[in-house]
């Protein structure tokens, strides 16, 4: 794991414990409420488990109605600052959250966020949908992996092979299809990432 900030040298299992028992008790007046607190937890973290803390507020089931479209900038802070995968996907999963309640608002943001210059916001603009399995939306899949094509980034050609091996569990036909057709296009490394969970049958 690269990273500037240090550890305490806490287990995921134990982090996740601690913020259990830290925040169970937690009550906030508004969602803006609950969003400061998430960030000035973020933003005030010294070890990475303090950022992982945050993260767990953010995601904890009982401020689900507070993960709106309006909280995305909050979002975005996040990943553009945390800029590593361990944080990024975590918060990828609640993008993908706001996006299944709130498809007419978030498509657009992730159409744009696949195209802008940070490459942690590409990121999960592929990879918002990891969970959706046969609802997701095909089209924007395609429309957020295109532009990435000839981004030979390692995390770029990850998520596009992560995104393409998660929806094969559902049609895996046409996981091999847009494989067939993207060849000359897509790294070894998602090429290989895609195919995973598709038959050799249909490759």
């Amino acid at each position: 794991m690269k990273s500037v900030m240090p550890y305490h040298g806490l287990k995921q299992p134990q982090v996740r414990a601690i913020s259990r028992r830290v925040f169970a008790d937690e009550r906030y007046a508004s969602c803006r409420h609950w969003q400061e607190a998430v960030l000035t937890i973020w933003r005030h973290a010294t070890f990475r488990e303090e950022r992982y803390a945050a993260l767990m507020l953010a995601a904890d089931k009982r401020f689900v109605h507070c993960r709106t479209p309006e909280s995305l900038p909050a979002f975005e802070e996040m990943i553009t600052t945390g800029a590593w995968w361990d944080y990024v996907d975590e918060v990828a999963h609640l993008v993908g959250q706001m996006l299944r309640s709130f498809p007419a608002q978030m498509k657009p943001e992730m159409r744009a966020w696949s195209t802008d210059e940070n490459m942690w916001k590409r990121r999960v603009s592929i990879i918002c949908q990891i969970s959706f399995k046969g609802q997701t939306d095909l089209a924007l899949l395609y429309a957020n992996i295109d532009p990435n094509l000839a981004d030979r980034r390692f995390f770029i050609r990850k998520a596009i092979g992560w995104a393409l091996r998660a929806y094969a569990w559902t049609d895996p036909s046409e996981v091999a299809r847009y494989v067939r057709e993207h060849e000359h296009l897509l790294s070894g490394l998602s090429r290989r990432e895609a195919l995973k969970n598709v038959p050799t049958a249909l490759r």
